[in-house]
Parts: C-alpha cells; structure tokens; sequence
C-alpha cells in the first residue's frame, strides 16, 4: 500500500468515524462471534442485545481458537467487565445524579456522596475502568476506579439543572486540557498510519508541510495524561520528535539524560 493510500484511507475513516459510522471487518465480526460465548459476556449484555448480537452474526463463523494457539503461562487476568459499568451507563445517558458509596486510600468508605456521572474511561495502562464524575459536595471533577465503588443509588436532577452540571464538567475539562506537537521524521513518513495509531486515543490533526516533506500531529489531551503521552513518544522512539510543549520536551531530555548516565554514554 502507498503511502498515498494510508493518507487517503485514514482520511477516509475519520470522516466515518465524525459521521458516527463504524466499519467492520470479516474478522472482527468473527471474533465478536467467539467473544459472545465467553462466561462474562451474559454479565455485559442484556438479553435482547445478545438474542439482536447473535441474530447479526449467524452468518458469521467463529474463530477457530483450537487450532494453533497455545496458552503459556500469565499473569492473573483481569475482567475487562465490570458490574457497575451498566447501571453506570444508564446513570449517564439518562443524565441523573447518584448517590454512591465509594472507598478511599487506607480502605476507609465514603458513603452517599451525592454526584453527577459524566463519562466511563478504560485505562489501557492499568487495565481499569474509572469513572469521571462531579462531586457535588465540593463541587470538583473527581476520578475513581470502579473496583473501589461499593455501591450506587440513582438520584433524578431536573433536566435545567443537568445541563448546567454538563456545562460546569465541559468548562473544568477545557481548563486542565493542553496539546502538544509531535513531527514525524522524514524518514519515517511511511509509519505515518502507525505513529497515528500510537495516538489514536487522543484528540489530534494532521498538517503537512509540502516544502519539508513533513507531518505534524498536533494532540490534545488532559494534563494528567502526559506521561502516557510520553509513554508512546518512547515507543516509537526516533520515528518522532516532540516540536512543541516545554514540559514534554523537558521530561524527554530528564529521562534520556539519566539513561545516558546510567549506561555510560556521552552527557547530553
């Protein structure tokens, strides 16, 4: 595929995905298949989505998992489902309050805090859900995992005062977002789809500088994700360098500046 063609097709799906439209694959709807027999699966759906689910896929064969794969040993795994995610997201759409129940650093339970949920996340480093929500109470943007919620009440807010809560969470978000420039090296401009896929959970444009032969990928994202950010701009390594933001570029030479000094290399 030419790198014309990347360009193109990443065009392609991001105007598919701003228009709210999901393309799927033969293999993902196989695999989809497979996932719906697993044990938890009855415990993240209800019945009528996966009696709707099964009926979408029963042209669909599953994926042949028996064959050619072998288990080795791992780590405990963790269920990426959890209980609270569906009352959580009913809670949500229907834009109600909640009182709930939650524990605290030293295992102390902090009961009916009266908040205003606003969005799930999935931290694909700790591979935990959390849940973004107003507290009420003290009137702040809070973050908790899931597995520390012991329990939720709902509790319905007027449609007026709902929106005034959203407007209050969407203005507390603005102020703690910040962005950063990531160029791509010019060696590197055909691994443009896959520095794009590195971040692809975060907010980004694309711009080409025509007269360099250079992409830059301009992200935005919340101030306590910076070092994930930095995680990624590790990954990819030499493939990138980081243009603008003072604190990533500092973090950057802090930790390239100690690894240095530890593997005796020149001091930058």
């Amino acid at each position: 595929m030419s790198l014309f063609e990347k360009i193109f097709n990443y065009q392609v799906l991001s105007r598919l995905e701003d228009s709210g439209t999901c393309t799927v694959t033969h293999h993902e709807r196989s695999w989809l298949k497979t996932m719906l027999n697993h044990p938890s699966a009855a415990d993240a759906f209800t019945a009528a989505t996966m009696d709707k689910l099964r009926a979408l896929l029963h042209e669909d064969s599953p994926l042949a998992l028996s064959v050619g794969f072998t288990e080795k040993a791992r780590s405990e795994e963790r269920q990426v489902y959890h209980p609270h995610l569906r009352p959580l997201r009913k809670q949500i759409a229907a834009q109600n309050a909640i009182l709930m129940s939650y524990r605290i650093k030293g295992g102390r339970l902090v009961s009916d805090q009266p908040g205003f949920p606003y969005k799930l996340e999935y931290s694909m480093v700790k591979r935990e859900w959390y849940l973004l929500w107003y507290n009420l109470r003290n009137r702040s943007l809070m973050s908790t995992r899931l597995q520390h919620i012991a329990g939720i009440q709902p509790h319905p807010l007027p449609q007026a005062e709902a929106d005034r809560l959203l407007a209050v969470i969407e203005e507390l978000i603005d102020n703690q977002k910040t962005s950063a420039v990531i160029e791509v090296v010019r060696e590197y401009n055909r691994e443009l789809s896959r520095i794009l896929y590195a971040f692809s959970c975060f907010e980004k444009e694309v711009e080409y500088d025509a007269v360099n032969d250079t992409y830059a990928v301009r992200l935005t994202f919340l101030q306590n994700e910076s070092e994930y950010v930095l995680s990624k701009a590790r990954f990819l390594g030499k493939r990138i360098r980081i243009k603008e933001s003072g604190y990533l570029r500092s973090r950057m030479y802090e930790s390239a500046t100690k690894a240095l000094q530890r593997y005796g290399g020149p001091r930058l």
